[in-house]
């Protein structure tokens, strides 16, 4: 008889949380009666749009970063990413003492590419629909001596994301569901690992944009389903197919995958802003636009979400979430 030791444990997510205690942020937890009356259930929301860089990325990125060996922060750090993951390993460079270089999109937002530099990284630019980041940053990591640490696929990411689930349970206790946003699925598969460990029962459900979904058709195949780069505003999620190792947690955690129209991540976005008073970026409006269109399938009495960014520029912001024609 043989057993597979999973990537990421309940264990790795607490090992994580102590590492991240004092560098990130304990982001609140917030609560509105509009909501909890308009999806009929409690709804506790994780505000990661308050974290460091403004989204949940710092906290895998700090816990792999901080990780590395003395020898290899003097050499620096290389990362892909289409924003707040570029942020994060950027910020978190510079937290460590060391340097960054990330590939980014060249229709990356420009609030975030902005504030990848403010941090101090070096940018090397692609096109998203036909280059390839993954190659680019290894090639750069081979030219310089580099460590890559990637947006999602790899332990020490998938740990720390999950340290927003693990705050979440710890301050609220119990949940019947889970919603988180999918890209990668670093996220999902972080929240998972911490969220079931601690409460089996509790329902985890991905949100993906509709042209973007990738997790929900290799959910559905039970492999890893690869489809062209997506259109959507939810830059964050725009990726063509699942991670290897993120996929193999979340094809044993996750329960379900609801999917919501870019019209519908707007009309969330503007809800958050008008209703609780937070700016959210596309992505991180995934999972609130599931519940307020019902997506989200029949909830629970307690459900949680997670925000998991506010990276959005005012004028970016106010085209996606003004008046429709």
């Amino acid at each position: 008889m043989t057993t597979t030791t999973p990537p990421v444990t309940l264990d790795d997510v607490r090992d994580a949380a102590a590492r991240l205690k004092g560098v990130a942020h304990r982001t609140p937890v917030l609560r509105s009666r509009t909501l909890d009356e308009l999806v009929g259930a409690e709804v506790l929301l994780k505000c990661e749009n308050f974290q460091r860089v403004g989204a949940f990325k710092f906290r895998g990125a700090y816990n792999a970063a901080s990780r590395l060996t003395p020898e290899q922060l003097k050499r620096g750090i290389a990362a892909y990413s289409s924003g707040n993951h570029a942020q994060a390993v950027a910020l978190a460079a510079r937290e460590l003492g060391t340097t960054a270089v990330i590939v980014m999109p060249e229709d990356a937002p420009p609030s975030k590419r902005a504030a990848t530099v403010g941090y101090g990284a070096e940018i090397v630019t692609y096109d998203r629909y036909t280059g390839d980041r993954v190659a680019i940053a290894e090639t750069l990591a081979a030219e310089r001596g580099l460590t890559v640490i990637p947006p999602y696929e790899h332990p020490h990411i998938m740990a720390g994301q999950g340290t927003a689930a693990l705050e979440l349970l710890e301050e609220v206790g119990e949940l019947g569901a889970l919603l988180t946003p999918v890209g990668g699925g670093g996220l999902i598969a972080g929240s998972s690992t911490a969220a079931k460990g601690l409460y089996p029962d509790i329902r985890m459900i991905g949100v993906e944009p509709e042209a973007g979904d990738d997790t929900k058709r290799s959910l559905a195949a039970g492999r890893r389903i690869s489809i062209p780069v997506p259109h959507t505003i939810a830059d964050g999620q725009a990726l063509h197919t699942p991670g290897e190792l993120t996929f193999s947690i979340n094809r044993r955690l996750v329960d379900a995958i609801a999917l919501v129209s870019d019209d519908e991540i707007r009309d969330a976005m503007r809800f958050a802003f008008e209703r609780l008073k937070i700016v959210v970026e596309p992505s991180g409006a995934t999972p609130l636009a599931a519940l307020l269109t019902g997506r989200a399938g029949t909830l629970p009495r307690r459900v949680g979400v997670i925000i998991s960014g506010g990276n959005v520029d005012a004028e970016r912001f106010a085209e996606l979430c003004g008046t429709r024609p």
